[in-house]
């Protein structure tokens, strides 16, 4: 996500974490699976808990890798999917192993051609990917990354991420946060609007999947004006249609670092949570589902270490929180329930410092909290 624009007290804040916090280390490997640490950590008189992690992809700084996503072939084999936003690409990983298995794309604006790919959704054979720069959601099928669409040019001016529903057969709801700026200021940092002019940081478009076209229409634009409403840095967001809710994380560190929670059709339920939790900067928002409970896991973006903070799905309170061993600077996550050979609970990934992915096994992060077992 950019930098926005931050007071002296967020830069302290990020000191005193970073001077605390143990140093990334130079060189990763795999390290030996499910092994987990005992928790010494404190923060905010809470434990975190420490959890190696299960495998981390070949580190390409050149790519400023965002974003993950999984998809699953019939065949069994599970597909780890990333944004590249520096070289306009996808980058596709082993999800079991996180090997290297091969790039997709090139820079441009035709079909299967990116520009600063960044948020990134998998549902069903399609994959789904927000470009910044070319300012829209283009669609494709898998397993072969046939374009078959894209979507949003005429209303999207900054997007960031997405959150997909399906609605029925071919038929999606999809949610884009846009989190465009009005210039910079002498110092370079990024100009917010006015609350006033807040009321479309997140699209939401009806998108429909037939013989092999995809096509869109926008629905409508959300943004709450009030003060505590407004989002003024948006890139995260993920829904619950069960509970009628659309968690968004702020990440306007001037303002603060949390969750706010709106409806589904657009509207701000005056809650938000979280901020009494993250010491830096708010990130990728995921949803595990158990039964009819579950957990929200956010992401507090560390420098120096990310912090995964879980949520109550149903009541939002604060559940638990893990780090990994390596990694840091988190931007995307990704909640994987498929059952695969190397992860039968699922697994949980995220962005290592731009330059690739991790992964944790479920039942590791499961272990180390005390959450029960639930079947995929």
């Amino acid at each position: 996500m950019r930098a926005p624009v931050r007071s002296l007290l967020a830069l302290a804040t990020l000191a005193a974490l970073t001077a605390c916090s143990a140093p990334v280390a130079e060189t990763v490997g795999n390290p030996a699976e499910g092994q987990v640490e005992a928790a010494t950590i404190q923060a905010d008189a809470a434990s975190v808990a420490r959890i190696t992690e299960a495998f981390l992809t070949p580190m390409t700084p050149d790519d400023n890798i965002d974003s993950p996503a999984t998809w699953q072939a019939p065949d069994g084999s599970l597909w780890l999917i990333a944004t590249a936003k520096a070289t306009d690409k996808l980058v596709v990983y082993d999800g079991q192993t996180g090997a290297h298995l091969r790039d997709v794309g090139t820079a441009g604006a035709g079909p299967g051609q990116f520009d600063r790919p960044n948020g990134i959704a998998v549902i069903d054979d399609l994959v789904l990917v927000v470009e910044r720069d070319n300012r829209r959601v283009q669609v494709m099928t898998l397993p072969d990354f046939t374009p078959i669409g894209h979507f949003g040019q005429d209303a999207l001016r900054k997007p960031y991420g997405l959150w997909v529903n399906k609605t029925g057969q071919g038929s999606y709801d999809l949610y884009v946060t846009d989190s465009w700026d009005n210039g910079e200021d002498a110092q370079g940092n990024d100009i917010l609007p006015a609350l006033a002019e807040l009321d479309q940081r997140v699209r939401r478009y009806a998108l429909n999947v037939a013989d092999g076209k995809a096509s869109a229409t926008l629905t409508a634009s959300i943004g709450d004006t009030s003060e505590k409403g407004a989002l003024r840095v948006v890139e995260s967001l993920w829904g619950d249609p069960a509970n009628d809710r659309l968690l968004i994380a702020e990440e306007d560190e001037t303002w603060a670092n949390e969750f706010k929670v709106y409806h589904l059709d657009g509207r701000f339920s005056g809650q938000v949570f979280g901020g009494d939790k993250l010491a830096a900067q708010a990130e990728g928002i995921m949803l595990r589902t158990c039964g009819d409970g579950g957990w929200w896991i956010t992401t507090e973006q560390g420098k120096a270490r990310s912090t995964f903070h879980l949520f109550d799905r149903q009541t939002l309170a604060h559940v638990g929180a893990f780090e990994g061993s390596t990694v840091a600077n988190t931007d995307g996550i990704w909640n994987s329930q498929q059952a695969s050979a190397r992860f039968p609970q699922g697994a949980l990934y995220a962005v290592h410092d731009d330059q690739g992915v991790v992964a944790f096994d479920w039942k590791d992060i499961a272990r180390a909290l005390s959450l029960p077992e639930c079947a995929l």
